[in-house]
């Protein structure tokens, strides 16, 4: 096979030249082939081997696909595997599968070309908790078969609520009795034992069942069904719980800390009775589920078909029971200005379960001793009220009882602050008497002072102790004419009159143009003007001048903006659709009557819920049950096009709002589908949000690639949906997901499983036996009749045809051809001809388009009568 060309030199070889040969190798077999060349030099023999190698693919192939721990959270999850080829030609493989577990393998057969590698993806759906352990064989060229194993681990996604001192899990969390307006605290872990981080929420359960709200669940069963039937429906219990914090993210195997606070907070009822009970028991189910996965059915909108795990929560609310002796309103002696009047007070604390801080506030003339204490269950404490006036009169003052206790700010739920939570009124009567004294009146030895009488003769010696009258002027002579002159008595002018300690002030620069009386007489009083301080004639007239100039400026300002505005008027009315004249102008408004309106109570409007608050089981109902109940929006704009939507679209959702969005179901199954067909099922969307969502679906699978359309902006509280198409053209199991973006931020995904299955028409019966009815002719056709049924949901054409062989079929079918609609039937009828030695059986074959086919056995039950 190895031919040796070469001409040997029959001289020495100069320095520099060169001798040529070739070896020529023509295989005659797949073999390799070894042999060797002599080369002889001088006296040197050098053996050159030569090899002769056939062409030879060389595939090699991983022998494992590891996929790790995965979530059960019906998503694909995609691996690769590499086939490389290290031979000199191209090499052929092709992957087969019949495992438990569906697995997508693409592609399944294909050409690895030489010194390079191909990419084979598994695709697993994660739909199901267990362990993927599965071997598809791999049927390599030159190489045979490969085995190769398919691994990993389905968990469920679970979350854990432990207790922070024992780190076990938590169910319960009772928070004990409390006072109405105070708070309690506890902290918890919540734990997330799964391989993916997570997003959660947290979900108040205020109509779960076993729940109670402000029932006193240690009273008789009358009382409590009495108490049901009053109590309000419309108490928000997101006001007694408070969880913080209330969303989140939580990475593998991560613990976040939240602090619970219990708040409980009386209610008012409808109707008050007298024996309802004080104590408002509370049983609360606090859920914490993943975030934005409420994609179950459409009729069960409000409920989670996410990973969620509860947490109850009990308390009790208890009213401050605070029991005064003598009373609530205290009576004091009366006593004299300077002098104290004391009462002993009895405060007693009427609850079995919680003590009492008190404080008391202070009070003008009334002082309290001691001021603050604290009074065990069921327990008295003395204090002593004072009644010390500081003035003559009578007093009745509310005296403020601060009742100290714990509470919350709702932004910052971690501190508990002391501050006073409920108040308790005392009132204190008590009256301050005057002692009268004589008051003594001196000669002024001529020294005026400051402040004196209209004379200035007598001064008030001693004013420690003030009368209730005037010490000088009793007369109130400016509403009397004793004293008036004659002259003076009918004067009507608009002269003032004088008081009689003013005349020390009578110097200073007067008003020209007022005049003033003195206070008996009414007689003109002489007014000083003083010319060093007082304005001259001309000073006068340029400030009412200057005053005049600045009313002319903004006179002016006025009638301009006048102007203006009837200007913009006359633009907006000049038009020839508006004239400008006003609405209902000169029509009576008709006499209404309050008989004319209805008693019914107004419906609250319902508004998306507000980011800070928490979520509750029943506001997600009513808002989901305001959006769906509006009409369904087919046609939306596929991009955000005005500046409002551009902005809505833009933001970045919280986990609460995304857990308001409904995108469902999360698994469409189309169930059992015929090959070649069309199937259409909806993808809901429901916005129960204030603001534009954007959602964008991708869609890589081609057997739903007729799913339109694949964007849409939806309004506010608006539902809405998307048709998504499934075709196929193989039989098999199919589940295969696709994704979606909200404001092309935030990814999901929808799983679509469906049964593809080949066209397939069924008949009621394999066999059919003819016999002739009584009382019919010689010779008459023996009928019969038979049910072509079509299980799918495509329409399927068929065609008759005997299976005679040699001999002509004394039997027939009507019709021979037609279509059966999908999930339909129809009737076809069998006959026999008899004749002479004609057979008595036969047989038929329905033939399907693009389908199966079926025999059907006829024979003729013949009754000779002898």
């Amino acid at each position: 096979q190895l031919k040796l060309i070469v001409e040997n030199p029959e001289k020495l070889l100069a320095s520099g030249l060169q001798v040529k040969a070739v070896v020529e190798y023509t295989p005659k077999c797949a073999e390799n082939l070894q042999d060797k060349l002599t080369l002889l030099v001088d006296d040197d023999i050098v053996h050159i081997p030569v090899l002769g190698l056939i062409p030879y693919c060389d595939l090699e192939i991983q022998p494992e696909v590891d996929f790790g721990e995965m979530i059960a959270n019906s998503k694909l999850v995609t691996k690769q595997i590499s086939i490389s080829n290290r031979g000199t030609i191209a090499g052929v493989f092709k992957v087969s599968y019949d495992g438990v577990v569906l697995l997508n393998i693409k592609p399944v057969r294909g050409v690895v070309k030489p010194k390079s590698a191909r990419k084979i993806r598994v695709d697993v759906c994660t739909d199901v908790p267990g362990v993927i352990k599965e071997m598809m064989k791999v049927e390599l060229e030159s190489r045979g078969c490969a085995q190769v194993w398919v691994k990993g681990v389905v968990v469920e996604q679970v979350l854990k609520v432990l207790g922070v001192n024992c780190g076990k899990v938590l169910k319960c969390i009772n928070f004990g009795p409390l006072y109405f307006g105070t708070s309690k605290t506890e902290q918890i872990y919540l734990y997330n034992e799964s391989p993916e981080c997570m997003d959660w929420v947290a979900v108040l359960e205020d109509n779960a069942i076993g729940g109670e709200m402000g029932t006193d669940l240690q009273g008789s069963t009358d009382a409590v069904l009495h108490d049901l039937s009053l109590k309000t429906k419309d108490l928000d219990v997101s006001t007694l719980i408070l969880c913080a914090p209330n969303q989140g993210t939580l990475e593998p195997y991560e613990k976040s800390l939240i602090t619970v606070c219990f708040s409980p907070e009386k209610f008012e009822r409808d109707l008050e009775v007298n024996d309802a009970s004080p104590v408002q028991d509370y049983v609360v189910f606090l859920r914490f589920e993943t975030a934005g996965k409420r994609g179950g059915s459409l009729q069960n909108l409000s409920g989670s078909h996410s990973r969620y795990v509860d947490l109850a929560l009990m308390g009790s609310g208890f009213p401050v029971i605070l029991t005064f002796k003598p009373g609530t309103v205290i009576n004091f002696e009366d006593c004299y200005l300077g002098e104290q009047t004391q009462v002993a007070c009895t405060m007693k604390n009427e609850s079995e379960f919680l003590p009492v801080t008190f404080r008391f506030r202070k009070t003008a003339h009334f002082s309290v001793s001691p001021a603050r204490g604290k009074i065990k269950t069921r327990s008295e404490k003395e204090v002593m009220i004072s009644f010390s006036p500081h003035q003559i009169g009578k007093f009745e003052m509310k005296q403020i009882i601060d009742i100290i206790g714990t509470g919350v700010d709702k932004n910052n739920v971690d501190v508990l602050k002391t501050k006073p939570f409920h108040q308790i009124y005392l009132t204190l009567h008590g009256v301050c008497k005057s002692k009268r004294t004589s008051i003594v009146f001196t000669i002024n030895p001529g020294l005026t002072p400051l402040i004196s009488n209209e004379t200035g003769q007598f001064v008030v010696r001693g004013r420690g102790q003030l009368c209730d009258t005037a010490p000088v002027a009793i007369l109130k002579s400016i509403r009397t004419q004793i004293h008036t002159h004659r002259k003076n008595r009918n004067r009507e002018d608009d002269a003032l009159i004088a008081f009689p300690n003013d005349r020390a002030a009578s110097l200073r620069p007067s008003e020209w143009s007022k005049k003033y009386r003195t206070i008996f007489t009414k007689t003109e009083r002489y007014n000083y003007v003083d010319p060093e301080f007082a304005y001259t004639e001309s000073e006068r007239l340029l400030r009412e001048e200057n005053k005049k100039h600045y009313l002319r400026f903004i006179s002016h300002l006025r009638q301009r903006r006048l102007e203006r505005e009837a200007a913009r008027r006359f633009y907006i009315y000049n038009n020839p659709v508006s004239l400008g004249i006003k609405p209902a102008e000169g029509l009576k408004s008709p006499n209404i009557s309050i008989t004319d309106f209805p008693m019914e109570k107004p419906q609250p409007e319902i508004r998306p819920l507000d980011d800070n608050c928490m979520l509750t089981s029943r506001k997600l109902a009513a808002i989901v049950s305001k959006s769906t109940n509006q009409g369904v929006w087919s046609w939306l704009s596929p991009m955000p096009s005005s500046p409002q939507e551009k902005e809505d679209c833009s933001l970045t959702l919280t986990h609460k709002q995304l857990h308001q969005i409904f995108i469902g179901p999360s698994t469409i199954d189309f169930g059992d589908v015929c090959v070649y067909s069309t199937t259409t099922k909806e993808l809901h969307i429901i916005n129960n949000l204030s603001v534009h969502i954007w959602i964008q679906i991708e869609i890589e699978v081609a057997e739903l690639q007729e799913t339109s359309p694949l964007s849409q902006v939806v309004p506010p509280l608006t539902k809405t949906h998307i048709p998504v198409v499934f075709e196929t053209t193989n039989a098999g199991m199919f589940k295969n997901s696709f994704s979606y973006k909200i404001n092309n931020k935030h990814i999901g995904h929808v799983l679509v499983v469906a049964h593809a299955k080949p066209i397939e028409l069924q008949l009621s019966r394999r066999e059919v036996i003819l016999s002739p009815v009584s009382g019919c002719l010689a010779g008459t056709e023996f009928r019969r009749t038979v049910r072509v049924c079509n299980p799918r949901n495509q329409p399927a054409g068929f065609i008759w045809r005997p299976v005679t062989g040699d001999t002509k079929s004394a039997f027939t079918v009507q019709p021979t051809r037609g279509f059966v609609e999908p999930y339909s039937d129809v009737e076809c009828e069998v006959v026999w001809h008899p004749g002479f030695s004609t057979p008595e059986t036969g047989q038929f074959t329905l033939y399907v388009r693009k389908g199966n086919s079926v025999n059907l056995k006829c024979s003729a039950k013949v009754t000779i009568h002898g």
